[in-house]
C-alpha cells in the first residue's frame, strides 16, 4: 500500500528501502559503499539514515530537525558526473513511486531534481563547465 502522506515514519522506510536498493547499482552504488560499507547496520549508515530522514522530513513538510550542509560532503566522495546524477534520480524516483501515492512521490521527484541541479552547479558539473580548463 502507498504511503498517502509524508511523516517521520514513511521517509524512514524509503529512505532505508531506497539505499537498500541503491547500493546495488553498478554505477551510483561504489560512491556509498566506498564512503559508507556494504553493511547498511554500520554506524556510518546509521547516522546517513538519521542525517537523510532529517533532510527530506524538512524538505517536504519543513519540520525542523535537519542541520548541516547537504553539498559539501559530495565534494568529497569521488568523480560525480551528469550520469551519476541522473541515474540517481532515475532510481529515486522510481522508488518514490513505488513507495508513496503520485501527488506525493511527484513532489518528491521536483525536490530531488531542484536538488541535483543545484549539487551539479556546487560541484561545477555539466557541460557549461566542462570548458573552464582550456583558460
Amino acid at each position: 500500500m502507498l504511503a498517502t502522506e509524508v511523516d517521520r515514519a514513511s521517509v524512514e522506510k524509503m529512505v532505508r528501502s531506497f539505499y537498500a536498493m541503491l547500493i546495488k547499482d553498478d554505477l551510483v552504488g561504489p560512491f556509498f559503499t566506498k564512503a559508507l560499507g556494504d553493511d547498511l547496520k554500520n554506524d556510518k549508515w546509521y547516522e546517513h539514515f538519521r542525517t537523510l530522514d532529517n533532510f527530506w522530513l524538512m524538505m517536504m513538510t519543513g519540520e525542523k530537525g535537519y542541520m548541516g550542509d547537504p553539498f559539501l560532503p559530495h565534494v568529497f566522495i569521488g568523480k560525480l558526473t551528469e550520469e551519476t546524477f541522473a541515474r540517481w534520480l532515475e532510481l529515486f524516483s522510481k522508488h518514490v513511486h513505488s513507495q508513496f501515492i503520485p501527488e506525493i512521490a511527484d513532489k518528491f521527484d521536483k525536490k530531488a531534481e531542484i536538488l541535483a541541479k543545484k549539487f551539479m552547479e556546487f560541484l561545477e558539473i555539466g557541460d557549461e563547465f566542462e570548458d573552464d580548463d582550456e583558460y
